[in-house]
């Protein structure tokens, strides 16, 4: 790939979006293009056509969706749905029409029926029911990935479906309400800290157990799916291993700083008891993850710690 190829991240503004674009940069690309959702409104088809004709990329990355946690899934199905559909089929066809040589779209781990062997392999795809909480989501993102798969069945271009596990890095979500667990938990501890190192609550039992992937170690596979000619169409992207949530507790309470208590919830849910994704794919390929769990997390709290102020401070 010539580094000055035109590539298009959507969504450059959000958290993989960002990391992708940083990761891009570190690789001596120099012509990257970004539009924010009110400069380009990806659900309108006419726009994103006109925006394609207009810059002519040669590389589109995916990074673009509606996005939240269980409530908000459960809450706003449509749009959740909706919404993800328009985004990425305007993508992906306007980059087919517009004869773009690369296209990464990037999903989730929620594709995979909720009860699949595990570790999770991509073969597991559409063998059986969805987690409901959020199957709104995962079916936008599974047409996704059947829609790459049929362009580079039927057109021979180089479209890819990379599906990470559970993200985290600089520009998480921290918002207590909407975060998921790393990153909850992460503020509840700096906060208890605060606090006089006041005890910190957290659901469940802490048995199950759960895979982590830095953010800029899947910005690293984008670019890797980029100046690579993958064999497939569809990847998972992880580390291959997990920990016990109870494990992660303790591991944040370290590098946080915080001494008190933990108290653990058992009347809450524990949720699934295991997620952990199958990489072996990604690795025959060429590519794995590089950044252990905790220099990850102690890397996300020194941002956290520079950019707290962006959350308001709660009291745990």
């Amino acid at each position: 790939m010539n580094k000055k190829s035109k590539i298009y991240v959507a969504g450059h503004n959000g958290m993989v979006g960002s990391a992708v674009w940083r990761a891009l940069e570190g690789n001596g690309y120099t012509n990257l293009i970004g539009r924010s959702s009110k400069e380009l409104d990806l659900r309108n088809q006419q726009d994103v056509q006109d925006f394609f004709k207009s810059e002519k990329p040669a590389v589109v990355i995916d990074a673009a969706a509606r996005v939240g946690g269980i409530l908000a899934n459960d809450q706003y199905p449509y749009p959740f749905l909706m919404e993800n559909l328009q985004i990425q089929n305007n993508l992906i066809d306007t980059s087919l029409q517009e004869e773009v040589e690369k296209f990464v779209f990037l999903g989730s781990s929620c594709i995979y029926p909720r009860l699949a062997e595990q570790p999770l392999k991509e073969e597991y795809l559409l063998t059986g029911s969805l987690e409901p909480t959020n199957q709104w989501y995962a079916i936008a993102k599974i047409t996704g990935v059947k829609a790459c798969e049929a362009i580079r069945k039927q057109h021979k271009k180089g479209f890819v479906s990379l599906m990470p596990t559970n993200l985290y890095g600089p520009y998480d979500n921290f918002d207590l309400k909407t975060s998921h667990v790393l990153p909850a938990m992460l503020r509840k501890f700096h906060e208890a800290k605060l606090n006089g190192n006041t005890p910190v609550k957290l659901w469940g039992s802490g048995k199950p157990l759960r895979e982590f992937l830095h953010v800029d170690d899947l910005a690293r596979a984008v670019v890797f799916s980029v100046e690579n000619e993958l064999s497939e169409t569809l990847y998972n992207v992880g580390t291959g291993t997990d920990l016990a949530i109870r494990d992660l507790a303790e591991l944040i309470q370290k590098i946080t700083g915080h001494q008190g208590t933990i108290e653990w919830d058992s009347e809450k849910p524990d949720g699934t008891p295991r997620k952990l994704m199958d990489v072996s794919k990604m690795k025959e390929e060429g590519w794995s993850a590089s950044i252990t769990l905790e220099k990850g997390i102690e890397s996300t709290y020194e941002w956290f710690l520079k950019n707290q102020k962006s959350y308001k401070s709660v009291k745990i």
